[in-house]
């Protein structure tokens, strides 16, 4: 049976979630969820979570999809022994440490593998499938035939998203709000970078080509083909920031799509709550240019009309759908936005009304045009009908009872409700009837009272003795054997742990630090080559989301789990930083997995990388092999989203260069020949004067992307120079982030 997995950022959304048919529900805690500006929940709401989910035969999840830095390990594993505890049913992580953490030491609790991890291939979700992750949430730019053919192959459950906002970029593959702003989206700290508006710059003539939102995706629906969606495990609508009226919306339509209810007006609906108009995704073929919604990048709303007419201080609105009083609307005007609430609606003959069908007329201070376009963003009626169904029970269930009642005994009840059986007995002895001895519809009338409850009442089961039993005790009784119903479902499953073999100690002996370069053209790799560098990467780098993977020779630059899972029994390699990597369990993990060294995230600071090493030395009795990017413009994107499509300069970023522009500089754009685009940070990560004080680290890696030869050429002398110790002082002239790796820890 498909799962219909909804998003909960609150108590209340949760309850939304439930109330309108979903079959699971993901939250966040306060620490290690990828949303950290959601209300998220403490242990104590987390138990009420539980309890009235899990009542309800609905699993919940928790997020804890953030990278884990070394001083929070024990606190993160404290965390999941607690989250085990509270019974919660799976962790959806990024890390691998996480991930290591619950696979090796509970039975019950499953490790999903996040979005996070940019799995994407049968290789990857192998991988996983090996280490014991229970379920693979994969990337959402995987296309539907492709997550078919995954399932197929590793015959493990897959979750998808089928609703919501989207990343541009491949999810956890994006450094722009935390090189940029010092807040990570893998910390859960996005401060939505890629939701503000650019200037797309043509550099080879110096030619703007407009300014506009051109990375702010649209939302995901993919309502109209859930037919086709049944096939998959888990169907997931992203939505922690949302409030619970968007929850209930959204997961009400996609109950009734699963269940063959569903109308048009309901799928015209799921505009009635907020949305940045709709787009079917990658999952199911969507052109490149219609990812993105350059006009504007929050609630969209829908359109209900136009400016027809201006009367002194009233605007005629000539209209296409119904407009209430109360409601929110949107007119757009010369590319701004006037927002308001209808308070007052007019009709032509400047009366009050309550609601208008064809034309009505509104007072508003802005100056406004004939032909400007009115769309609603927030129907006050459509949303009362929301909150309202915000606490119902989606489904009740059935509650049997045997009742055996004889005068001069006790009352016994033996009831059955949620795979249970509960024996009531009462304390007092009934009496004989004198004139009316209770029957079965006084028993059925008081036991029928449930509405405060998850059941109703099924099959009665009484055969009438002319024994009196007091509406006090059957009520009595009907509290006790509710109660009692819940604690057996509720205390049911043992919270089982493992106990944990000892592991195979794995370090490296110390040589003395090299250099290794990257690069993106045959000038570039000739450059270093030239120059000395041993180790260099170009035609031999595995990317993550890679998808296509070839026969290679020699050691590879393998920056994704599929790749690692795909070349560890035939070809040495370096793990790359898109995975990541900011503790010594991670580091661990991928050497047992056969890696000759592990490239640290951009996201750590020396102090940080200090703590990698000592916690590595402590637990293996010797130190990691480590490289380390300590030159080049940082990849703040890898996306599948092509800018330059969008802005019909489709291919013509072969023979011509491109950068986004905003109020704090540029973001040169890279494009590959599989019109994937990698969006660059416009300053260079400069640490070559720091290298003499950055110990424990093998190779330093130089990162050249835009550099000519000449420039790739001077920035290896002057690297070797201040790793050699020498006394060089050649002057590059870029601009450069001495700041490097961040220089203070994001939480």
């Amino acid at each position: 049976m498909t799962e219909l997995l909804a998003p909960a950022g609150s108590m209340e959304a949760l309850k939304a979630a439930i109330s309108n048919g979903c079959d699971a529900v993901y939250l966040g805690m306060q620490k290690f969820g990828a949303r950290a500006y959601s209300s998220n929940f403490d242990f104590e709401s987390l138990k009420e979570a539980v309890t009235y989910a899990h009542l309800r035969n609905v699993k919940i999840y928790i997020t804890m999809n953030t990278i884990v830095f070394e001083n929070e390990i024990e606190e993160m594993k404290e965390q999941i022994r607690q989250l085990n505890e509270v019974g919660v049913d799976g962790i959806i992580v990024q890390d691998l440490a996480a991930f290591d953490y619950i696979v090796k030491n509970f039975v019950d609790m499953e490790a999903h593998c996040s979005t996070q991890m940019g799995i994407d291939d049968a290789d990857g979700t192998l991988l996983f499938k090996e280490l014991g992750a229970k379920r693979v949430v994969l990337s959402r730019e995987v296309e539907i035939k492709k997550v078919k053919e995954i399932k197929r192959i590793a015959e493990i459950p897959l979750e998808i998203f089928v609703h919501g906002a989207l990343c541009v970029s491949y999810s956890g593959n994006c450094l722009m709000s935390g090189l940029m702003g010092n807040r990570s989206a893998n910390r859960g700290r996005c401060v939505g970078s890629c939701r503000k508006e650019y200037e797309l710059v043509d550099k080879t003539t110096g030619t703007s080509l407009g300014k506009n939102h051109i990375l702010s995706t649209k939302d995901l629906n993919t309502i109209d083909y859930i037919e086709d969606l049944k096939e998959i495990d888990s169907l997931k609508i992203e939505g922690r920031m949302k409030d619970p009226t968007y929850v209930a919306n959204v997961v009400s339509k996609y109950r009734m799509a699963l269940e063959h209810k569903i109308t048009e007006d309901d799928k015209e609906n799921l505009k009635k709550t907020f949305n940045r108009t709709f787009t079917k995704g990658y999952l199911f073929r969507e052109d490149k240019r219609n990812i993105t919604n350059i006009v504007r990048p929050n609630n969209f709303g829908y359109e209900i009309g136009t400016i027809s007419k201006v009367i002194k201080d009233m605007y005629e609105i000539t209209l296409t759908r119904p407009l209430n009083q109360n409601d929110n609307i949107r007119i757009s005007h010369n590319k701004e936005d006037v927002n308001l609430t209808v308070a007052k609606l007019y009709d032509k003959d400047g009366e009050l009304i309550n609601k208008a069908d064809r034309v009505c007329y509104i007072k508003i201070k802005e100056k406004l045009s004939i032909g400007d376009l009115v769309y609603k963003t927030k129907d006050y009626f459509y949303t009362k009908e929301l909150e309202a169904s915000l606490e119902k029970e989606f489904k009740r269930f059935s509650l049997d009872i045997r009742v055996y009642a004889s005068p001069g005994s006790k009352l016994f009840i033996d009831a059955e409700g949620l795979g249970f059986h509960y024996f009531y007995e009462s304390e007092e002895i009934l009496g004989e009837a004198i004139n009316n001895p209770t029957t079965k519809d006084q028993v059925i009338k008081q036991f029928s009272r449930l509405n405060d409850t998850i059941f109703e009442l099924n099959q009665v089961d009484y055969e009438e003795c002319n024994a009196f039993i007091p509406a006090k005790l059957l009520n009595a009784a009907r509290r006790d054997i509710v109660l009692g119903l819940y604690d057996l479902k509720l205390n049911s499953q043992e919270k089982r742990t493992k106990a944990v073999d000892a592991k195979e100690k794995i370090s490296f002996a110390p040589v003395k630090p090299y250099l290794t370069a990257s690069v993106t053209t045959k000038e570039q790799y000739d450059a270093c080559v030239s120059c000395g560098i041993q180790e260099i990467y170009f035609e031999n780098v595995v990317r993550r989301n890679q998808n296509k993977y070839k026969d290679k020779e020699g050691q590879l630059l393998i920056g994704g789990y599929g790749g690692v899972y795909h070349y560890r029994a035939t070809n040495p390699f370096v793990t790359d930083y898109s995975l990541n990597v900011v503790n010594a369990t991670s580091c661990y993990e991928l050497y047992r997995l056969g890696a000759k060294r592990v490239t640290l995230s951009y996201e750590l600071n020396t102090s940080q990388i200090e703590d990698l090493r000592n916690a590595y030395y402590e637990d293996n009795d010797g130190y990691p092999a480590l490289e380390m990017i300590v030159y080049g413009k940082a990849p703040l994107m890898f996306t599948k989203y092509c800018p330059m499509k969008k802005m019909d300069q489709c291919r013509v970023c072969k023979t011509k260069s491109y950068e986004l522009k905003d109020e704090h500089g540029t973001f040169p754009i890279l494009s590959h020949e599989d019109c994937t685009t990698t969006l660059l940070n416009g300053k260079t990560l400069n640490l070559l004067d720091e290298l003499p004080n950055l110990k424990g680290i093998e190779a330093f890696r130089l990162n050249f992307t835009v550099e000519s030869k000449e420039q790739v050429m001077q920035v290896i002398h002057m690297a070797s120079g201040k790793l050699n110790g020498s006394m060089n002082h050649a002057v590059f002239n870029q601009d450069t982030d001495t700041r490097g790796h961040f220089n203070k820890e994001i939480v």
